[in-house]
């Protein structure tokens, strides 16, 4: 494989970077041995190809040449040639080894000096370079070969995208910056195997965007015959285009009330002549869209035992259906509507299923047929509903060794298996059915990305490491908008080794930089905002938000959270106003629309949570929160229509996938806001003019209220408690009205060291209803050790009304590290500490603890590195250490409770060979924990994985661990590595005043 270091890819086209993750092979200007595809915006090398050569390279040679007319407005000629036709030119000259007279002759030649033997043979393998004398009367050409059909298409995209067209051009209406000139330097272009033998994504889900954009676009309102499929030759073509362009061979075609061979008759032929392979779906087995064929063309029901001749004739009739076409056989049997065939399906059934399966491809391709020479795939999970596949293969079915095994993900992209070191010799070898789209428990998610590529690559490189690389197959849904995690997804798979688990923000900035024609600080900040926007939808999938999912009074959580929404959205509309009107839309498909429109819901749904916080408060307030939700929701419909709107509405009902107001795991019919709740504006509260709320405290003051005590009534005076080393500095209340009077405040404090942000102020119902005033220590020095306390007293004054006073405790905790200790310290009774921030890292050999920058909930991850079967004692493998000094402890034992933030994962060594790592503090037993419970039964998940709050729908896996001797003072927390894919984003350490949260208490403070 050739390869260029980077630096030099950089400097060849340095005006702009127009291909990700090759090395280039084009420049804006001329150099030495270089070639003239275009010179000065004049004639451009003529192209030819043997008429013989593959139909799929003839398309995209035509494709080829129109892509250069649209970067230097120069249109090529194309034609077939033979070797007399080039005398006296100077051409690009394209083809097949052993397809194309023309490559042949140049290849046989004995003084061109073309070398194919890294190609010869191989899969999707191409050259490109500059060739001197190559035939008779040619001075010089430019050649591309490729190694087979797709390694000749391969070669020709490769460079189309170097020129400047990127493949979502059309699917994404990405601009081509336009260049009067285009050089291929002479060492050309090359590329070896891809990784991945089989790398294609899976439409699925189409409802309701998909399929109502492509009637409205590609057909005249009338689908196919049998189903009213939209989804004919216009459109599939279109697609074919795209998945070779990202350098993909592999379909899974649209299938909810479709089938792709009875929609259009020319569907599998032209996917063939383009050069995609096709395939069926985990549950569509045989080349037949099953249910949807079989209710047309079947008899009988759906039952092996039952109805065995018919459904083999229908198995039969789908694969002389194919036998000519380049296609994959999904094997196996599964239930009307991916169900399971029945409860008492047994390993004895499927096998022979697949047993009489094999028998139909000798009687159509012929007994003498070598069956490892047909591609077929046994999916061995997917859905929570199909999860018992897998359990068959536990239990131990086996199918021949030339079919490959598909492992699955758990539908959210965590993959639930990998082969074992015995399992990888298998002929068929291995592969991966991924996730970023999803319909099922414990809740549907199809409407905007939320897949972070830091955990795609996380995972599939483990598939790499694993040997899992014969197919991999990605369901995208709808496909838009998960344009870039598509590519992402098949960039790895056909150069796994370019991408690390440290560059991906490298793929990211090389990416913005291709589609937005924008200089490296700019590429910089779409990298940034792209991060944060899956790192921000990653944390909970936005189907699954409601309004207390971040705290509202803990860790100023849901503020964080809104202020980080708000940043994004500010840097991404800086971009957006900046860019030329060509590139808007292409940003706002790929960026803007995503980042505002999740931006949006999360500000509405916390504007809910607090409206019914505020409404059980008795403050007024709860209104003003109540109205700003109903116009956000009112927002949510004018951000759609903006997308829909957008170029002359290219993309109506791409955004019409319903999302707010899930009652459980499927779509809502019709987005509903979530319960609101109206306080009396007429009625003075009870307790008078004024309400105090406190920071960690759903109570109010005065009067009373659930959770201003435990009682609820009688209760004492709000507390607030700070010390020296909160992370945050400082403690607030809420000032709100309690009804329709206005009223001033006032705020004094008992003690001179109180900082308070605002002593005076006012509130009325119409203009400002609520107001926070926050109170720090002005300095710590003047404190004694320990507790010093404060009282605060707000007074309220209405015209005509008494004055209300409400007192407010206010503690300053003052602690003092011992000694020079250097690490994390204890505020407010946490350590929280970043995984990626050890004190020490140690290594065994090569085998350390390494940081996957932007992966996870907060900041990063570490995992262990490289990724290997090995085993480790506990405390024998790499350990990180983490020094924290507490000041406090639980109970006469000195306990402390340690909570391990993990990235969920399944024990995907196998059941005998589970997830662990080490942890002890300081000189302790270490303990061998292991975080995945084993599974009730084959095939299942693991207990507390499922359900709206479980592992899965909370993105993170927690581990919690109690010590005891850790009294006050100097401690180190140690991590070791036990078992490889052990990943983990954070550490809480609880010495007694853990509050609850999502995220967990921000990092603590180092010293």
């Amino acid at each position: 494989m050739s390869r260029l270091p980077f630096v030099l890819t950089a400097l060849l086209f340095a005006q702009n970077v127009l291909a990700i993750g090759q090395p280039s092979c084009v420049s804006s200007r001329s150099s030495s041995g270089s070639f003239a595809v275009v010179a000065n915006g004049r004639r451009a090398a003529p192209i030819f190809t043997s008429e013989e050569d593959w139909p799929g390279v003839h398309i995209a040679a035509a494709d080829f040449a129109a892509d250069i007319r649209r970067v230097t407005d120069v249109n090529p000629s194309l034609r077939n040639g033979t070797v007399s036709d080039l005398s006296g030119s100077r051409p690009i000259i394209v083809g097949t080894l052993g397809k194309s007279a023309l490559i042949d002759a140049i290849v046989n030649s004995n003084s061109t000096g073309l070398d194919v033997s890294s190609i010869e043979g191989k899969w999707e393998s191409f050259i490109g370079k500059v060739v001197e004398n190559p035939l008779p009367g040619v001075q010089s050409a430019y050649v591309i070969v490729g190694s087979d059909k797709r390694g000749t298409i391969y070669g020709l995209y490769e460079h189309s995208e170097q020129f400047g067209v990127s493949p979502w051009y059309w699917w994404a209406d990405v601009p081509t910056t336009k260049r009067p000139q285009i050089h291929l330097t002479a060492e050309g272009c090359s590329h070896g195997e891809p990784t991945v033998k089989y790398r294609g994504i899976f439409l699925n889900d189409e409802q309701p965007a998909l399929q109502n954009w492509a009637f409205e676009k590609f057909t005249n309102g009338t689908g196919s015959e049998h189903f009213n499929s939209p989804f004919n030759r216009f459109f599939y073509t279109r697609l074919f285009e795209l998945i070779l362009r990202l350098r993909g061979n592999y379909l899974w075609p649209a299938m909810w009330g479709s089938a792709f061979a009875m929609d259009d008759p020319l569907n599998q032929f032209l996917a063939d002549r383009y050069g995609v392979v096709m395939g069926t779906s985990h549950q569509e087995p045989m080349l037949r869209s099953t249910p949807n064929e079989f209710t047309i063309v079947g008899s009988g029901g759906w039952d092996y035992v039952g109805n065995t001749e018919a459904i083999q004739k229908y198995w039969r009739e789908g694969v002389e259906r194919g036998k000519d076409f380049e296609s994959i056989y999904t094997m196996g049997m599964r239930g009307f509507g991916d169900l399971p065939l029945s409860e008492e399906t047994n390993i004895e059934l499927l096998e022979k299923v697949i047993e009489d399966q094999s028998a139909i491809f000798r009687e159509v391709y012929g007994e003498d047929v070598d069956l490892a020479t047909i591609p077929q795939v046994w999916t061995l999970s997917d859905y929570s509903k199909d999860k018992e596949v897998e359990g068959y293969y536990d239990k131990g079915m086996r199918v021949p060794d030339y079919i490959t095994l598909l492992w699955a993900d758990d539908n959210w992209g965590n993959i639930r298996r990998f082969p074992t070191p015995s399992e990888r010799n298998r002929t068929g070898g291995a592969g991966v059915y991924y996730h970023f789209d999803y319909v099922g428990d414990p809740r549907s998610y199809k409407w905007l990305t939320t897949t972070q590529l830091e955990k795609v690559h996380e995972q599939m490189s483990l598939a790499v490491d694993r040997e899992a690389t014969r197919l991999w197959i990605v369901n995208v849904g709808d496909m838009k908008p998960f344009e870039r995690e598509i590519e992402f997804f098949l960039s790895y798979g056909y150069d796994a080794p370019r991408w690390k688990h440290n560059n991906i923000n490298e793929f990211v900035n090389l990416w913005a930089q291709r589609e937005f024609d924008v200089d490296q600080n700019t590429a910089e900040a779409i990298t940034g905002i792209v991060g944060n926007l899956t790192r921000y939808n990653a944390r909970r999938k936005p189907e699954l938000l409601n309004g207390t999912t971040f705290s509202l009074i803990n860790y100023r959580e849901a503020d964080n959270v809104l202020t980080g929404w708000d940043n994004l959205v500010s840097a991404s509309t800086r971009i957006y106003n900046r860019l030329s009107n060509a590139f808007k839309p292409a940003y706002f498909q790929l960026v803007h629309h995503p980042v505002i429109a999740s931006a949006n819901l999360g500000h509405m749904l916390i504007n809910v949570g607090l409206n019914n916080l505020r409404a059980s408060q008795a403050s007024q307030s709860a209104n003003t929160y109540a109205a700003i939700a109903e116009r956000l929701f009112d927002r949510d419909w004018e951000i759609e229509t903006e997308y829909h709107k957008l170029l002359d509405g290219k993309w109506n009902h791409f955004m019409s996938q319903t999302h707010i107001g899930y009652y459980y795991w499927q779509q809502p019919m019709a987005n509903t806001l979530p319960g609101l709740v109206k306080v009396a504006t007429r009625k003075q509260a009870l307790p008078g003019v004024m309400r105090i709320t406190a920071e960690n405290s759903n109570g109010a003051w005065p009067g009373d209220n659930r959770n201003n005590c435990r009682d609820g009534y009688n209760c004492g005076d709000p507390t607030l408690t700070i010390d020296n080393y909160d992370t945050f500095g400082n403690k607030y209340i809420d000032i709100s009205a309690g009804g329709p009077s206005s009223f001033d405040y006032s705020i004094k404090s008992s003690e001179s060291w109180v900082r308070i942000s605002s002593t005076r102020g006012s509130i009325s119902q119409k203009n400002k209803d609520i107001e926070r005033v926050f109170f720090s220590v002005s300095d710590w020095g003047s404190l004694q050790d320990g507790r010093n306390e404060a009282r605060i007293t707000v007074t309220a004054n209405a015209r005509g009304q008494n004055p209300l006073d409400v007192n407010v405790n206010f503690v300053a905790i003052k602690n003092a590290v011992q000694g020079d200790f250097k690490g994390f310290v204890e505020g407010a009774g946490v350590i929280s500490i970043e995984a990626a921030h050890a004190s020490r890292n140690s290594s065994v050999g090569n085998y350390a603890w390494q940081e996957l920058p932007g992966y996870g909930r907060t900041l990063s991850a570490v995992t262990p590195l490289p990724r290997t079967d090995d085993s480790y004692e506990a405390g024998t493998g790499p350990t990180l250490e983490y020094d924290f000094y507490n000041f406090n402890a639980v109970g006469d034992e000195h306990n402390v409770t340690v909570t391990v933030l993990l990235a969920p994962a399944f024990n995907f060594a196998t059941e005998s060979n589970p997830l662990a790592f080490g942890l002890t503090i300081d000189d302790q037993p270490i303990q061998r924990i292991q975080p995945i419970p084993p599974l009730s039964k084959p095939g299942d998940f693991p207990p507390g994985w499922g359900g709206e709050f479980g592992w899965v729908a909370n993105s993170i896996t927690p581990y919690v661990i109690t010590f005891s001797n850790v009294a006050p003072g100097a401690h180190t927390l140690k991590l070791s590595a036990i078992e490889s894919g052990v990943v983990v984003q954070k550490i809480i350490i609880d010495a007694g005043g853990l509050l609850t949260s999502y995220l967990g208490p921000p990092e603590s403070i180092r010293v």
